[in-house]
């Protein structure tokens, strides 16, 4: 266990300092020593109150009217730097909580993202389920926790230094009869307050302990619950089609049934908790009076002296039950921070998958040169035996063979994306490359950011993209460009597999990757489209996969997998 907890703590440690050890460390060390600095005079102001409450209840004691008067004064004066302070503490806080937050989204993106981390998350065996929601939600919360426990338990212990010393002297000494002895004990008070919190500590863990897996796993049940609502949006005109409403129904409540049971879970083990620590609270307001009475009774101290003690003890007792009141919040935190090393391990994982596989070497050349490649699954079935094969400029070659050979994972494996695999390639450099699949990706944006995306190498004008879009059978699209809208969803996926081509048409890579491309078009577009494509891009390499007869036609070699490691070439 201890052994567990020190993996955690440094796991926690490493996100944290992170930030502070960026090119934004000035900034955020900057930020941190006025936060502390205000937190440090929020503490000194509250020992300023502390002394005032002696103050102004003693005049009230001695029905002394000036001494009232100047002690409204003093609070007037004391308030006003309290707010001032306080309003500052908090706009400061939350200030450093969305840079630190903007520094660690943008970090855990580029991570995601790169080497194509986000897809190779999916190949491997993880339990990175929604990442999505660790980088949007679990950041956010991260960040807000951190930065609320920390200062709070630096507030906690600034309180403490400053308010034992307070209490011990306002205790005095405590004379226990013991037979014929007795026994003094100087700042009995003190002991009081440490005995009372040490044992709310020990009993607030052991009733609270659960809710950290608890935490944890509603993260997830929400998270799952809400990327199928997602998914309904995103497929919802296939779903209409299937008359898959109830399938989806049931799935969505089963999915809800996991958040309502985790949530009564956590109900029933938050009741538990709050019947302690409020019980503890409620105790701790009446239990420095009752410990403190013996001496007021005995008039070793005024009214003012009593709500002073009262008041540091409430000091005292407050900070050394931080963990008591913070609990929850600890939990929740543990349970972020779980879900976010979780994740980063994973992406470490992923990585390490980027050196395994076939050996890829770029070149300046126009041409691909494969030698001696395997492919197989992640189980090890192979897919592919020792593929030798060579591509050059304007060449095309058809990848066929029965459903679930392995052809779309050949073309993952030629464009690097596929890691189970061995041999050696000579590619093209990547910014020659563009992948047209089955249905295409058509992102957020205005018409002419989804024709041009991911984004053209040149200046393209808006009568280039018109003529692309003229001769795919889009030119009742052309006054749409600076429409913004969900293009997936407006246009059909015919259309779709058009904007494909138009992209080819805009862009003119050298080299052309077609996975089913135009499976939603009839024979005749079909054989137009690929007639545009050698008319308008004679030097562009062509490699498809589908399973018509009729593609035999619009290529030079054709390459057969059986999807057992076997596999044959022919030039047509």
């Amino acid at each position: 266990m201890s052994g567990m907890n020190c993996a955690f703590l440094k796991d926690s440690w490493q996100l944290i300092r992170e930030y502070w050890c960026s090119e934004e460390k000035g900034q955020a060390w900057g930020l941190t020593a006025v936060i502390v600095t205000l937190n440090l005079a929020h503490v000194y102001l509250l020992v300023l109150f502390n002394i005032w409450y002696n103050r102004f209840y003693n005049a009230l004691q001695n029905l002394d009217k000036e001494e009232f008067s100047s002690a409204l004064g003093e609070f007037s004066i004391l308030a006003a730097i309290f707010i001032i302070v306080a309003v500052y503490e908090l706009y400061l806080q939350q200030k450093l909580e969305i840079k630190w937050r903007r520094w660690l989204t943008k970090k855990y993106l580029v991570n995601w993202l790169q080497n194509q981390t986000y897809y190779r998350l999916l190949l491997v065996d993880n339990n990175t389920d929604n990442p999505d929601q660790r980088i949007s939600e679990d950041l956010q919360l991260f960040t807000n926790y951190t930065l609320r426990l920390s200062m709070g338990l630096l507030k906690a212990i600034a309180t403490l230094a400053a308010f034992v010393a307070i209490l011990w002297q306002l205790s005095g000494i405590l004379t226990i009869p013991f037979g014929s002895m007795q026994v003094d004990i100087s700042g009995y008070m003190v002991w009081v307050a440490i005995f009372y919190a040490v044992i709310g500590t020990w009993l607030t863990h052991k009733i609270g302990k659960p809710l950290i897996k608890i935490n944890f796993d509603q993260q997830r049940y929400e998270a799952d619950f809400r990327f199928s609502l997602v998914r309904l949006r995103e497929n919802c005109e296939s779903i209409a089609f299937y008359s898959g409403e109830s399938r989806e129904e049931k799935l969505f409540l089963g999915r809800f049934a996991c958040v309502v049971d985790n949530f009564r879970k956590f109900m029933k083990r938050q009741k538990q908790l709050t019947w302690f620590t409020s019980g503890y609270g409620q105790i701790a307001i009446i239990f420095p009076v009752l410990v403190a009475a013996p001496r007021y009774f005995a008039k070793e101290m005024q009214l003012g002296g009593l709500l002073q003690t009262m008041s540091a003890f409430g000091k005292v007792q407050d900070a050394l039950s931080f963990f008591v009141d913070s609990y929850p919040l600890l939990a929740e935190w543990k349970s972020v921070v779980e879900r976010l090393t979780g994740f980063v391990r994973n992406m470490h994982k992923v990585g390490e998958l980027s050196g395994i596989g076939a050996k890829v070497e770029m070149t300046e050349a126009q041409q691909l040169v494969v030698s001696g490649l395997s492919v197989c699954l992640p189980g090890g079935r192979p897919l592919l035996s020792n593929l030798s094969l060579s591509l050059s400029s304007g060449e095309s070659l058809l990848v066929a063979g029965p459903s679930g050979s392995g052809k779309s994972t050949l073309l993952r494996t030629l464009a690097g994306l596929w890691p189970y695999a061995q041999g050696t390639m000579a590619v093209p450099q990547k910014k020659d490359f563009l992948f047209l699949p089955q249905k295409s990706y058509l992102p957020l944006g205005t018409l002419r950011e989804v024709l041009l995306y991911p984004g053209s190498k040149r200046q393209v004008t808006d009568e280039e993209i018109g003529a692309a879009m003229a001769l795919c059978k889009l030119d009742w699209l052309r006054g749409n460009l600076n429409r913004l809208e969900d293009w997936s969803h407006v246009l059909s996926l015919g259309e779709q597999q058009r904007i494909a081509f138009a992209r080819a048409l805009i862009q003119k890579p050298k080299w052309l990757f077609m996975d089913e491309a135009t499976s939603a078009m009839d024979e005749p577009a079909e054989r137009a489209f690929y007639t545009l494509l050698r008319e308008r891009l004679p030097g562009t390499v062509i490699i498809s996969v589908g399973h018509r007869g009729t593609l035999t036609c619009h290529h030079k070699k054709k390459l057969t997998i059986d999807g057992n490691g076997c596999w044959n070439v022919l030039n047509l």
